[in-house]
């Protein structure tokens, strides 16, 4: 039931956000002269991370670090987040699979309408590719799943990338996953977007994140 119930609010925040940016022409204008920004850094980056294990973040500045104790989200683990992205703990029992939702960065500041989204668990026998299997499979509409290894530092993690069927958009989107265990448990850090084109344009972002990626 909370995965579930979890689902249906992250997915009625987007119907609503879609909303306001199909129905708000002023609101659209402002946004599509922020991508516009942004997008050529953006492009770039995504030249760099086509094959996520070669990927380049320089292409985006790091905003500071969160996970620490006193930061935006205290986590399990620290990452840099972009320059201009927003991060708010989470304190509602949202969850996905194994994990809970601990944290949302916000895109929306840099040009671009989607999260990050970090999700926290307890610790127990699972490795990091279980834990992310599992976290998948409890998001309806999954296909194409392509599952890699890769290091930060000293972590080991797996990281995903599949396509998500959109009931509201009546469309097939890109979407993107890391996952690495730490002594206080898993940590799942998930990058969603409006659709593909938005998603490509934050993979950066993403990108500095995994790279990034230390325990506390």
């Amino acid at each position: 039931m909370l995965v579930r119930a979890g689902n249906t609010w992250l997915r009625t925040a987007s119907a609503v956000l879609l909303a306001g940016v199909l129905t708000g022409c002023s609101q659209a204008a402002q946004e599509s002269d922020a991508k516009a920004s942004v997008r050529p850094s953006a492009t770039a980056g995504t030249a760099g991370t086509a094959g996520a294990a070669g990927a380049d973040d320089s292409a985006v500045s790091s905003g500071g670090t969160i996970g620490a104790t006193g930061s935006a989200c205290e986590l399990p683990a620290t990452f840099d987040i972009a320059e201009k992205w927003k991060a708010q703990a989470v304190e509602a029992p949202l969850r996905q699979g194994p994990v809970t939702l601990a944290c949302e960065i916000d895109a929306k500041p840099a040009g671009n309408i989607g999260f990050l989204r970090v999700w926290t668990g307890k610790p127990g026998g699972a490795d990091a590719r279980t834990v992310l299997e599992d976290f998948v499979a409890a998001e309806d509409g999954v296909s194409g799943e392509k599952y890699r290894t890769f290091r930060s530092g000293a972590l080991s993690g797996v990281a995903v990338e599949y396509q998500y069927a959109s009931e509201l958009l009546d469309e097939t989107k890109k979407e993107s996953a890391f996952a690495v265990m730490t002594a206080d448990g898993p940590v799942v850090v998930h990058l969603g977007g409006l659709d593909t084109e938005e998603h490509e344009e934050m993979l950066p972002a993403y990108e500095l994140a995994r790279r990034t990626l230390r325990t506390v």
